[in-house]
């Protein structure tokens, strides 16, 4: 069992009056998550899906009387699947403002269906925890350094899904089954997508563009698709999970572009599976886009499992300058270049650093990436 770092932050929710809500992509290990942080209270759990028709039937209109009968003495409900059943935001507001010593934990695979359906009803009301595939700190805590480190090429190729990282001979198959399960059981279940073949293009094609920057207006031209529909498209995307959006900074310059963004993936291996690329990063010439890729993402689990709140940009000029990665928080700018190798020594912006003096300036490349992560 590779223990996850969120699990401390669950723990201090608990029994707080509040619903918890883990949202994360299909097969993150959401539910393993909350049956390993309750298997301390095993009588005291009762544990439903909402996959399963009778109870998206009971939980559809009931009241708070009939939601006491059906929990009976449990001091916790654990609701898997929660977006799967109807009025779901209402029925955990009657438990919660009825019955404060009852816990309730549900999970979600998709932040669009069930942020929207609890958004409301339970302000004030709720915890949100956000669980991503396993990251690069979490496999050091469950081997060592060394052996994660030795492992580093085959994470750019095959990433941290839990499945993918306990069964490493069959990577290829699991995460092109992944690939769909994305594809066909999350996303193409929602009501707002009409032309699933569409959204494969679109997946492709931003799997392709990792690490530049990213017109909707070319990707419509590319896909055959109008720019509103490739921006619905990329925006669910982002909320049930498969990718994630850098906005440009601007402040102060002229001819810093203002408006455009990078989009990346949460996990390397969901990448390659899309462009059906698993060479060895010796024979690739994407290892650049792999590496940017993989230590952003692997930067935003990191302040996430340790609840730290930073703001992320890319930084670019019309005449192409441009800074990889910018984290800003109370104690100012810190701008980062991302290199593979470490003989390339690379030239921080000269514009940028007169506009930003205060900025501080570092190199992450594969000798040093370590105290980036960890």
């Amino acid at each position: 069992m590779i223990h996850r770092i969120a699990i401390k932050e669950f723990e201090k929710h608990l029994f707080k009056g509040k619903v918890i809500l883990v949202y994360g992509a299909r097969q993150v290990g959401k539910t393993t998550l909350v049956k390993q942080l309750l298997s301390k209270y095993t009588h005291e759990v009762s544990a439903i899906s909402g996959d399963e028709p009778d109870i998206r039937e009971i939980f559809k209109n009931s009241t708070s009387t009939q939601l006491k009968q059906y929990i009976g003495k449990h001091k916790i409900l654990f609701i898997d699947e929660a977006q799967r059943i109807e009025n779901i935001g209402l029925s955990l507001k009657l438990i919660v403002d009825n019955f404060s010593d009852i816990q309730v934990i549900a999970t979600g695979s998709s932040a669009f269906e069930l942020a929207d359906k609890t958004s409301e009803t339970l302000t004030g009301r709720k915890y949100v925890i956000k669980l991503y595939p396993i990251s690069f700190e979490e496999m050091v805590l469950h081997t060592n350094l060394i052996e994660e480190k030795r492992n580093l090429e085959q994470r750019l190729i095959y990433g941290y899904y839990p499945e993918i990282v306990s069964k490493p001979n069959e990577n290829r198959e699991l995460l092109t089954l992944l690939a769909d399960s994305y594809l066909y059981k999350d996303i193409l279940l929602l009501d707002h997508i009409k032309k699933p073949k569409l959204l494969e293009k679109i997946l492709k094609a931003l799997a392709l563009q990792v690490g530049i920057q990213v017109s909707y207006n070319e990707i419509a031209n590319l896909v055959d698709a109008n720019k509103k529909t490739v921006e619905k498209y990329i925006d669910l995307l982002e909320k049930t999970f498969v990718i994630f959006s850098l906005p440009a900074f601007s402040r102060n310059v002229r001819n810093e572009l203002k408006k455009s963004q990078k989009i990346y993936f949460y996990d390397n291996g969901i990448r390659n599976a899309l462009i059906g690329n698993f060479n060895s990063i010796h024979t690739r010439t994407d290892i650049g886009a792999l590496w940017e890729n993989f230590i952003i993402s692997e930067r935003l689990k990191y302040l996430n499992n340790h609840n730290i709140k930073k703001d992320f940009y890319f930084w670019r000029t019309t005449q192409q300058q441009e800074i990889d990665f910018i984290e800003e928080d109370i104690n100012g700018l810190t701008a980062y270049e991302f290199k593979w190798s470490a003989k390339k020594k690379p030239k921080f912006s000269k514009t940028f650093s007169k506009a930003y003096s205060n900025a501080t300036f570092k190199v992450v490349n594969a000798s040093n990436f370590v105290d980036f992560l960890v």
